[in-house]
């Protein structure tokens, strides 16, 4: 990375956050597709270990949790048997925690769907919320219950939101490829005393959306897919830094990171470029 320029690096980091593909990027910019993976290993490790620092001590209100699906290597059910369930491979699921408020990316956590995921993503939000009372939204999962519970405690009001998805009810062509829309949707209080307004997953479930059309690697059928797990979290750690830092949010009129308080100034993705250089420069210091 060190060998490329610093408007060459700008040009290969500004075609990863918009979605575009490893090769798709090398052929845009004229960087071979190494070089490109050692840029992402680079500034995804970089911005891992800034957002890990720097995003805490928030004050959020209303935080919204979902998941949402990818896969590496292969689709669990295309693996051998033998690599079936084991880490890195497979199915695997992004947990994300979005301040209603800010829109701020809380944190998130690459895993498995399993309750031992549950436990280390809902511990990790806790420790970055200072609020003496949040409210906590999330789908019908039962493995969020008992962590946000106990990480919580008497900090936090905690509801759900489950929605029924169904076909149209007529019979025109465009059924077919219509996605489902929302029959029903049931809101329940599990733990202390939620406000039933703000019981809602709208801002996360809209941000599933958004990291579908950001990276590659979350579009469906397509062979884009990560081959390693380890890319796959360094992708992420760009997005969210280019999310949280860089992009203005339409509807606050200004970056999440802003907001919230974490920076005074608009992000370029010159900064992040510069991003491994100052994180090393302050670790020699």
């Amino acid at each position: 990375m060190n060998r490329l320029s610093l408007d060459l690096r700008v040009q290969v980091l500004a075609a990863l956050v918009e979605g575009n593909s490893i090769r798709g990027t090398a052929r845009m910019t004229g960087v071979d597709k190494k070089t490109v993976l050692r840029m992402l290993a680079d500034v995804g490790d970089a911005c891992d270990v800034y957002l890990d620092q720097n995003v805490r001590g928030l004050r959020s209100e209303r935080i919204q949790c979902d998941e949402i699906w990818s896969f590496c290597h292969a689709k669990e059910r295309n693996l051998p048997r033998e690599m079936r369930g084991a880490d890195g491979v497979g199915d695997l699921w992004t947990w994300t925690a979005i301040d209603a408020d800010t829109k701020l990316i809380v944190t998130w956590h690459l895993g498995k769907r399993l309750r031992g995921d549950a436990e280390l993503f809902v511990r990790d939000l806790a420790t970055r919320i200072l609020s003496e009372r949040v409210q906590i939204t999330t789908d019908g999962y039962g493995v969020y219950n008992d962590p946000i519970q106990r990480w919580f405690r008497h900090r936090a009001d905690h509801g759900s939101e489950v929605k029924d998805y169904g076909l149209l009810d007529d019979e025109s062509p465009e059924r077919k490829y219509s996605p489902m829309v929302v029959k029903s949707v049931v809101r329940t209080s599990l733990y202390g005393i939620p406000d039933p307004d703000h019981i809602s997953t709208a801002y996360v479930e809209r941000n599933n959306l958004t990291m579908r059309m950001s990276m590659r690697r979350f579009t469906r059928l397509t062979n884009g897919f990560s081959k390693k797990a380890e890319n796959l979290q360094r992708a992420l750690a760009i997005n969210f830094m280019h999310y949280n830092f860089c992009r203005k949010h339409m509807t606050i009129k200004t970056t999440p990171a802003i907001k919230a308080g974490l920076t005074d100034r608009l992000w370029t993705i010159h900064d992040l470029a510069r991003l491994p250089d100052l994180m090393l420069g302050e670790a020699a210091a």
